[in-house]
Parts: structure tokens; C-alpha cells; sequence
């Protein structure tokens, strides 16, 4: 990945981050799962190391 790829997936994550603190406790914690379910997904669907 490219570094300038690696920023703009940073500062898409640091805005997603701005909007949630924005929101009411409630719709805050929802948020937060959905945010929690979606970065687990990218991580399971990345490439894997053989090695490891």
C-alpha cells in the first residue's frame, strides 16, 4: 500500500471517528460496533502472511 493510499484511509477513519463523537451516547455506541465490525472484516479479508 502506498503511502499516500495509507493517509487517506487514516483520514477516512479519523473523520469516520469526528461524525461519531458527534452523535448522542446511544447512536455513539451503535456506531462503534459498526465501525468495530467493519475494520474486523477488513482485517479477516486482507492478504495472510504464510509464515506466521
Amino acid at each position: 500500500m502506498a503511502m499516500d493510499e495509507a493517509d487517506a484511509r487514516r483520514e477516512d477513519l479519523l473523520s469516520a471517528l469526528e461524525v461519531i463523537e458527534e452523535q448522542p451516547l446511544a447512536e455513539r455506541a451503535a456506531a462503534y460496533a459498526n465501525l468495530h465490525d467493519d475494520l474486523a472484516r477488513r482485517l479477516e479479508s486482507g492478504p495472510r502472511d504464510p509464515a506466521a
